[in-house]
This record gives C-alpha cells, sequence and structure tokens, in this order.
C-alpha cells in the first residue's frame, strides 16, 4: 500500500485555518466526512483524539501524525492538513505545526496503519518533501509531492 493510494487529493486540504490541534483534527474530520460522504463524525473524533491523550503526534519540526482506529471505516485512510500560517499543537518540540498527516483505520488493521505510519517517517526524513508540500497551494500539486517523493523512495529500495 502506497501513501499516494491513501491520502488521495479528495483527501487534502490545503490551506487549513485551524489555529490548535483540536481545531485541526475538527477541520480534518469534517472535511474528510464531506469528501467520503460520512455521517461518522463523532466516533471518528473520538478515536483520534482517544490516541492523542496518550501522547502528542506532534512528532518533529513542524509535523503531525495523528492517527485513530475506529469501525467507522472500512479501510485505512489519509487525510493531509497543509497550514500556511502555524497550528499551536502542543508538539513534543514545542513548535507549530505545519503539515498533519491523519491516519484513520478499522480497529482490525493494525498491520497497514503500522506501515503507513512508517512510510510518512521515512518520506520525512528527506527535508525537501517538507519542504515541497508546505509550498503547494492545491490539493493536487500536494498529491504530486507525495507521489513524487514516494516513487523515489521506492526506486532506492
Amino acid at each position: 500500500m502506497f501513501l499516494y493510494d491513501v491520502f488521495s487529493p479528495e483527501f487534502i486540504k490545503v490551506g487549513l485555518e485551524a489555529e490548535d490541534k483540536e481545531d485541526a483534527f475538527e477541520e480534518l474530520v469534517n472535511h474528510f466526512c464531506q469528501s467520503a460522504k460520512s455521517n461518522a463524525r463523532e466516533e471518528i473524533l473520538n478515536a483520534v483524539r482517544e490516541r492523542e491523550s496518550k501522547m502528542s503526534t506532534g512528532i518533529q519540526k513542524g509535523i503531525a501524525i495523528p492517527h485513530g482506529k475506529t469501525n467507522a471505516v472500512d479501510k485505512v485512510f489519509g487525510i493531509l492538513g497543509i497550514s500556511k500560517k502555524g497550528i499551536d499543537y502542543d508538539a513534543l518540540d514545542g513548535q507549530p505545526v505545519y503539515l498533519v498527516f491523519m491516519m484513520l483505520a478499522p480497529q482490525s488493521d493494525t498491520e497497514k496503519h503500522l506501515r503507513l505510519l512508517k512510510r510518512v517517517a521515512e518520506l520525512l526524513d528527506n527535508p525537501s518533501f517538507y519542504t515541497d508540500l508546505v509550498a503547494q497551494n492545491d490539493a493536487q500539486g500536494a498529491y504530486g509531492i507525495v507521489k513524487k517523493y514516494e516513487d523515489i523512495l521506492i526506486a532506492l529500495d
């Protein structure tokens, strides 16, 4: 499974308006539910909040990877949010977050969920990926960056 299969353009939101972590969760889940035509907003939000309550998913300079497992989804989904102004996320490094890679998975799908988390981490090892992604002004451009850098990573494997 590839990130570009999970973070498809309809699930990418450029220009997040959220100012804090909770607003970011709500904005991204609302975007997902609208795009996926899902009525499971509260269940999805609760799954993401529950995981976040254990430890911040603001993992490194400008990046957060909130995730949750819920049977409100039938497969793994990714929702990518890009903020131009930064989000007060209570990140581990205390810095604002500009990229939010939210992942949702069914309760039974731990293996794919973990593989996707690992793949995001691998892409984030390349500082150009972060820089190029933050610079995007629309969902299609952001999707193209994810695909480009994942293709490079695959070619190196």
